[in-house]
Order: C-alpha cells, then sequence, then structure tokens
C-alpha cells in the first residue's frame, strides 16, 4: 500500500507578495492592520483615545499621556522596526525570504539577494527577526510527546569516535533539548549545560505531565525523570529504535532539519545566538500547516 502523501501547504509566492506590498504605504497600512486589528491605541498607557495627525502619514497622538507633553507615536514604536533606516517593505522582503526557506537563509545570501550597502545591516535584520519570532509564551504539550537532546557545533576531532577514530563526545558543543507532540507543536531550547537539572527541569517546563505517553530515549536525566507514569524509553544502544508506539523518530526528524540547516545554509553557528537559530526553525516548523505564517510572523515583529 503506497504511503498517503502529506497535503502541501501553499505559502505566500514572490508574485503574490508584490501583489499584496506594491509600495510602501501598502505596507504600512498592513502594519498598522495587524497590529491593531480593533483599533489603534497608545503603546504607552493603552488609551483608545488616540487621534491620527493630519500632516504627518501613520502617526498619532494620545490625549491621555500629556504628562511632560503630548505623546505623539507611529506604528513601528514597539516592533522591530523602530530606529531602523530600512524600508518597511525591505524588512518584509527579508521576512518573507527566512519563512519560505526551509532550511534558513544566511544574512550573507540575505546581503547579496536584497543588494544591502553593509553586510551588518542584514545580519542585524536577521537576528532582530529570530528574536521576534521567540515562543514567550506556549502551552504545555499534551498526547504522545516525544523529547530529546541534539549537540550542534565543536571541532571535527570531537566527533564520535566511529566517525573519526580519536572520540571526543561532546566536548565545545552547544546542548539543545526538545519536545513535540506528535502530529503538533515542537518546544525547543538552547541549554548551557545539558545535565540532569537542566534536561528534567525542561521537561516539567514544556511537557503535561498528564500525556498519553512520553517518549524518550535512556539517557540518565529521563531515566531518572519522575512525575510522569506513562514515560517509556527505548534503547538505542541495543538496536531498538521503535517499540510499539514507542520511538523519538519526530523530534529527531526536526533535528536533521535544523543540522542540515546550520551545516547547509549558515556553515557556522556560535553558542551566544544558538537560541535565535533554534527560534526561528521552531517556529517555521509550529506553522508549517499555516497558510498565513508570514501573518503571523507579523504578529510577533
Amino acid at each position: 500500500m503506497a504511503r498517503k502523501q502529506p497535503k502541501q501547504i501553499i505559502q505566500m509566492t514572490v508574485g503574490q507578495f508584490e501583489r499584496m506590498f506594491p509600495n510602501e504605504e501598502a505596507c504600512d497600512r498592513y502594519l498598522v492592520g495587524n497590529r491593531w486589528p480593533k483599533g489603534v491605541h497608545c503603546p504607552r498607557c493603552g488609551s483608545a483615545r488616540v487621534y491620527p495627525l493630519k500632516t504627518m502619514p501613520f502617526k498619532w497622538e494620545c490625549p491621555d499621556c500629556r504628562e511632560g507633553g503630548a505623546y505623539r507615536f507611529s506604528h513601528l514604536v514597539g516592533t522591530i522596526f523602530e530606529n531602523t533606516n530600512v524600508d518597511l517593505r525591505q524588512w518584509f522582503k527579508v521576512i518573507h525570504l527566512m519563512l519560505t526557506s526551509k532550511k534558513g537563509i544566511s544574512a550573507r545570501q540575505v546581503h547579496r539577494y536584497m543588494g544591502f550597502g553593509s553586510y551588518k545591516t542584514a545580519w542585524y535584520m536577521c537576528h532582530r527577526i529570530r528574536a521576534a519570532l521567540q515562543d514567550k509564551e506556549f502551552h504545555k504539550l499534551m498526547g504522545i510527546v516525544e523529547v530529546d537532546e541534539t549537540y550542534i557545533g565543536g571541532k571535527g576531532y570531537n566527533k564520535h569516535g566511529r566517525r573519526s577514530g580519536t572520540g571526543g563526545g561532546h566536548k565545545g558543543k552547544t546542548p539543545i533539548v526538545g519536545a513535540v507532540e506528535r502530529q503538533g507543536n515542537i518546544v525547543a531550547r538552547a541549554l548551557t549545560v545539558a545535565s540532569q537539572f537542566t534536561l528534567q527541569e525542561f521537561v516539567r517546563e514544556a511537557v503535561s505531565n498528564k500525556v498519553s505517553l512520553l517518549a524518550t530515549d535512556t539517557h540518565p536525566a529521563y531515566a531518572t525523570l519522575e512525575g510522569y507514569p506513562t514515560h517509556k524509553m527505548v534503547k538505542h544502544s541495543a538496536g531498538e529504535y521503535v517499540v510499539g508506539a514507542v520511538h523519538t523518530n519526530t523530534i529527531e526528524g526536526f533535528w536533521s532539519i535544523f543540522k542540515r540547516g546550520v551545516v547547509g545554509t549558515f556553515h557556522k553557528v556560535s553558542c551566544k545566538y544558538m537560541a535565535l537559530y533554534v527560534a526561528e526553525f521552531q517556529f517555521r516548523y509550529n506553522h508549517r500547516h499555516n497558510p498565513e505564517i508570514f501573518q503571523a510572523a507579523m504578529r510577533c515583529c
């Protein structure tokens, strides 16, 4: 029996982008509509009694914030687009490029594609967007959940012994832990150290103890995890990878996408910014079935 292929989700194409955002004013109106769908209100005090300034488009004044003078604001205040010299339409293009690239797009490629005068401009924009895409609020995962950790980076001589012949383990690498709900969302975090405490703390933070199944490998941190009566493990060292419904193939599939993005697109990611790249891949994964992923990203920005 042939395996059923998942339905392809069509995201916004380049042609659709050009028609939707033909100029800067169209971008301004789109941002206002997404930021204040129920009407413009003051970003400082929340007042809805603001009024537009007739001589200055996309600027408002709040009559309830008159301490120290009238408070004027634009639609860019409090967003990642504030205090930048880059046009809003160019910001939108970069966001669109990042969302439609499954394995990401490097700042160097954005620099070449957009024709910015400086590579630092592209680097700055990409990192600002990644920071906005971080999921600061999430619901604990339910159903069947898989948890696993992986390691990114390090020197070539620190690869596993079967690959390099020297065996360096995880020395110099950045640990990342993730939990994924099958057919659902993922929560991933970059860690300073993958200790028993940090791994168990992550599981308790991200996974409900009422899950129908919690699947992990036999890492010591998971083996001593308490409070999850449905916890089952697969022993990879003994050649076990799938035991009924117990496996970690879904989370390992996400690691595969992430690692190919790091190796093939970014080539090198520092520990300092690893969390931002994890946030970018997590956002794309969690909105993989969302044809309105661009709108979802704009609401984060």
